[in-house]
């Protein structure tokens, strides 16, 4: 997801007393229950089903299906990241997993260079217990206020036991789950009480195009048991006194030119089906980046009118809580992971 400014506040959320400090997920490693859950998933890596492709291969043995990813996790980049929600990035940053591949292929991918480029060489593979020091890095050296899995899909297996192994080095932070959206409702019920955050994307309402813009199969009723799954899970959000996320959902949707997005419908969808009170994030920030400049009606940025129709909707909905970006996002939060240290050109943020 690029980095992004949100500038209009669509309502102010109360910090909330009485949420427990320490994860559930600390709980749950001392019970032996995250242990068995790394296990369970893990076994499931030899006839792939981890996402909705549900592929088959036997990713323990090598073999890779549509996500091009066996056993390990293929991190492209670890780093403080200053450019999601306020509630997420707060003042000393996300601690943000970006994993390579992907399990779709949107054809206007602003992270294309990790999620798409079988030449290139931007991401590694590591094994969960080097990653897990990852995560304490980035909460003792870099004092990140959670941990951000981004597009973790297709390595939830290799998440939890990454989070397994860092339990015991002192990892207490929170955990976001950053998605696409297309994400296996049988994988997230093994997450309940590991993820405290949910920050999924609704991009389509229209199969046709998740197939034609992102190679994805039945998008739509996947994203949408997704969605419900993950605010069955965690509910609203919920900030602490700082105004950072503890818990909760934010359901991010990128407008698309020409009305591609179904924005109306998905976000009809959302206050009726989830909740009237449910956390959006609304993006203008689309560029025809990747393969995009090939079909006209996404060779362009967003044009102001059309975003002011999806503005426009929200009011009517009555949807009040979460953030809207400004128009022009697009020219300025395009990330380049063959930057050094990080994707993306961040604020001066000073450490509290």
């Amino acid at each position: 997801m690029g980095d992004r400014e949100m500038e209009r506040a669509l309502s102010e959320q109360c910090g909330s007393k009485g949420i427990p400090m320490e994860p559930p997920y600390i709980a749950l490693y001392h019970s032996g229950e995250l242990k068995r859950r790394a296990e369970a998933l893990e076994a499931r890596l030899s006839s792939c089903d981890i996402c909705p492709r549900e592929c088959g291969v036997n990713r323990l043995e090598g073999e890779r299906g549509f996500c091009r990813s066996g056993r390990l996790p293929l991190v492209a980049t670890v780093c403080s990241h200053h450019g999601e929600e306020p509630v997420i990035s707060g003042r000393r940053g996300s601690g943000t997993v970006f994993f390579g591949n992907c399990n779709l292929r949107c054809v206007y991918c602003q992270n294309h260079q990790i999620s798409q480029d079988r030449t290139g060489r931007r991401s590694v593979e590591m094994d969960c217990h080097a990653l897990a020091e990852r995560l304490i890095y980035l909460q003792d050296e870099l004092r990140c206020h959670n941990i951000n899995f981004v597009s973790p899909s297709h390595f939830v297996p290799q998440l939890v036991r990454a989070v397994l192994e860092a339990v015991p080095m002192g990892l207490r932070l929170p955990l976001v789950y950053n998605s696409s959206g297309y994400d296996s409702v049988r994988s997230l019920r093994e997450l309940e009480g590991i993820v405290s955050v949910y920050l999924p994307d609704l991009r389509y309402a229209s199969d046709r195009w998740a197939w034609r813009l992102s190679g994805a199969k039945r998008y739509v009723s996947h994203a949408r048991a997704a969605i419900l799954e993950m605010y069955r899970q965690v509910g609203n959000l919920v900030p602490d006194e700082e105004g950072l996320a503890r818990k909760g959902l934010i359901v991010r949707h990128l407008v698309l030119p020409d009305g591609l997005a179904g924005s109306e419908e998905s976000l009809a969808w959302l206050a009726n089906e989830v909740s009237q009170q449910v956390t959006v994030s609304i993006m203008s920030q689309y560029y025809p980046a990747n393969r995009a400049s090939r079909i006209p009606a996404l060779a362009r940025t967003l044009r102001g009118s059309e975003y002011a129709e999806v503005i426009e909707i929200i009011d009517n909905l009555g949807l009040e809580n979460g953030w809207i970006q400004e128009m022009g996002a697009a020219d300025s939060y395009l990330p380049d992971f063959e930057r050094e240290g990080a994707p993306f050109t961040s604020p001066t943020v000073n450490p509290a």
